[in-house]
Parts: C-alpha cells; structure tokens; sequence
C-alpha cells in the first residue's frame, strides 16, 4: 500500500518535536532521573508508539496496523537487549548519573540517522533481488544461534570494535567536567570522556541494527512501517534505561526468548523467499509452493515468547540472585569510585542502595546464598571494603574532620 506524503510528513514531524521535547525538558539540565519520572515517561513513550498504531490500523487498515504492532514489539524487545550493552559502556567509561542520559539520547539520535539508511538501502535491495530474503533469513538463524551460545568474557567487556576505532582517532582527557564535550587543560581544548561514551554506544545500536532491521523487514516490507516501528521503538529508550537499570540481570531467559523469535522470523523469511523464489538453482528458477506465515500469526508468536519469557525470568530465584549480585557489585564500585558520582548525598543514596541489595541476597533460599558467599570472592572483597570506607566516612563525619577523596 502506498502511503500518502502527508502521512510521512506527520509522522517525521512528531518523531522530530519528541526529539526535542527530549532534549530540551530533560537531558539540557543535568540530573539523574528518578524511578517516578523515568516510569512515566516510559509509559508516555509507549503510550504514544501505541496511539500512532492504532491511528494506523484504522486509517491505513487492519494489516498496516498489525504489521505495525508486530515490527513495533519485535524492535521494542530487541532493544531492551541493547540495554545490557548500554550499561556495560555507562560502566566502562565511568560516566556520571548526571550525564548519563544525554549520553544515551545523543548515541540514540545517532542509531536512528544511521537506521533510517540501513532501512531505505534494505528496500531497495528487496524490491530489486528477491533472492535477499535467503539472505536476511539465514543472517536472523545464525544470529539467533549466537545468541545460545555461552557467554564468554568478551561479551561483558565495554572494549568494542567501535570503541577501539573511536580511541584511535579521538583523544580525550582522563575526567569528566559535568556533563560537557569539550573541557579546557592547561589552556587548552580537549575533548571529555563523554564523546568516547556516545560514539560507543551509538556505533553498538548500529551494529544491533544489523540484525533489527531484517528482523522487522520479516514481517513488513512497508517503509513507513519499518521505519516508524524502529523509531518509536527507540524513542523511550533511554527512560526504559533508568526504569530497567536495577532489573535488566532479572531477565535471565529473555535471550532464549529472542533467539526463539529470531529464529521464528528467519524461518518466515525463508519461506518467502520460496514463495517468491527466481534463483536458477533452486526448483530451476520456479517459485516453491509452501506455507506462508502470517504476519497475525508472527504478532501472536511474538507476544507469547516474550510473556513467558520474561515471566520465568521475573519467578525464576535464579533471576533475583543473579539481579542481586549484578546490583550489589555495581553500587559498591560507583560508592567506592569518585570518578562515577562526587556529590556526597548520591553517594550515600548508592551506598544505601548497595545494602538493599545484601539484605536481599541474604533472603535468598540457602543453595543460592552459600554459592554467592563461596564463589563471589571479589565481590564480597568489594562489599568489605565499601563498608570500611563508609565507617571511615561517618567516623570523620562525626569527629569534623574532613572526608578523604
């Protein structure tokens, strides 16, 4: 169906003004976002992406609106993936709460540039091969069998492709100066560590992207919805970043569950490019007769993979130890590190933070506990000496001494 120019127009201007509205009201003055605003501003993203679907459904049709939803939660799920990674470069490059939500909306902006290429190149390719569904198919199963393999160190390392390449080209200093690009050294200009954080995590979305776009192209060739649903599905994020933070480790199956749709997808793909096969060697060049799945069967599949997924995830005693550990390790690390937050209050509220997490740990069930205690090592060196150095804290604090840095 061809959609009408107004139609792009309208949904590029909103696109736009919610960009900006980002901006402007939100990342401009720096601050870390409490759970409160990050929660509703989160529903507001998601209430938005589902009022544009349903303004689609029933101007465009029943199909449009389905394909939409389908590419919209496929992208959304993938996405809250891509957050795993997000707060592995946040981590690596110690970038302060403050600054961290410019970080992401900068590096967001840039993915969707860059997206919106990939898009209009991939329709380009599907209108003109159609032998490039074997293609798209085949890169969706091996990508989905990635993802069950074992991770391995590298996978938790913030020390990516990307980031080599952007520390080769671009020199920065050691510290922040707020939530600045540019600082003055000595007399002299020098870029601060928050360029090097935004280039890695808007190269990482692209990389991510190599695998998002055929996805969603699997389930609509529409441009306007492939790239509407990739939009909206990145608009929010960086909110979703601040709701899920503590959680993202919970979510000890989601994987799985993606691999499944991913896989599910790379099937459909290839079934059509059967339907719609012309490569000579395959059935002589004559399309195949099989079953195609449709696009309310994919929605369906979808929205059942991901519920039970994050269900078992959520129930699972494993996901709470897991959550609890990730948690506890990264709140004494910016308690223990300056370089992360200097304001003394933020510092009390992440030390605070940090014993809710072991109060937790140790309400978990006895196997879960004794294997944390046993194998955590570094981890329970770490909680020792975050307390030590809050008793040296409170201890100077008291007697008015002047706190060590």
């Amino acid at each position: 169906m061809t959609v009408p120019a107004l139609a792009w127009v309208c949904a590029l201007a909103l696109i736009a003004a919610l960009l900006l509205f980002d901006f402007y009201f939100h990342v401009r003055s720096a601050h870390t976002p409490s759970l409160t605003e990050a929660a509703v501003w989160s529903a507001a993203y998601v209430g938005i992406a589902v009022a544009f679907g349903f303004g689609v459904w029933i101007l465009g049709g029943t199909t449009m609106g389905v394909e939409y939803f389908a590419g919209y939660i496929t992208e959304k799920a993938l996405s809250v993936d891509n957050l795993f990674v997000f707060l592995i470069i946040l981590t690596t490059f110690r970038v302060p709460s403050a600054a961290q939500q410019k970080v992401l909306l900068v590096g967001i902006v840039f993915s969707l540039v860059v997206r919106t290429g990939f898009i209009f190149v991939g329709a380009t390719l599907i209108n003109r091969f159609a032998w490039v569904f074997y293609v798209f198919g085949a890169a969706l199963l091996i990508t989905a069998g990635n993802m069950l393999k074992p991770e391995s160190e590298d996978s938790h390392s913030g020390d990516t492709f990307v980031l080599r390449l952007a520390r080769r080209f671009l020199r920065t200093t050691d510290t922040y100066d707020g939530d600045k690009l540019v600082t003055v050294v000595d007399g002299r200009r020098r870029l601060t560590p928050m360029l090097l954080a935004m280039v890695a995590i808007g190269g990482t979305d692209v990389l991510f992207a190599l695998d998002s776009i055929p996805a969603i192209f699997g389930l609509t060739q529409n441009v306007f919805l492939v790239f509407t649903a990739t939009a909206f599905s990145l608009l929010g994020l960086r909110q979703l970043f601040f709701l899920l933070e503590g959680l993202l480790d919970r979510l000890i199956y989601l994987g799985f569950g993606l691999a499944a749709i991913l896989a599910f997808i790379g099937v459909k793909l290839v079934l059509h490019a059967l339907h719609e096969n012309n490569v000579p060697f395959i059935n002589h060049g004559d399309p195949v007769p099989v079953t195609e799945i449709s696009t309310a069967a994919s929605l369906a599949v979808i929205v059942v993979v991901l519920l039970v997924t994050v269900a078992a995830s959520l129930l699972s005693p494993a996901g709470r130890a897991q959550t609890a550990v990730a948690n506890a390790r990264r709140h004494a690390t910016r308690y223990l590190d300056l370089g992360y937050e200097a304001d003394q209050a933020l510092r009390e509220r992440t030390y605070t933070e940090m014993t809710a997490e072991e109060d937790t740990i140790a309400a978990l069930p006895r196997k879960y506990t004794r294997r944390i205690r046993e194998g955590e090592t570094e981890l329970m060196a770490l909680l020792e000496r975050a307390h030590l150095v809050h008793a040296d804290r409170i201890t100077r604090m008291e007697a008015g001494l002047p706190l060590r840095m």
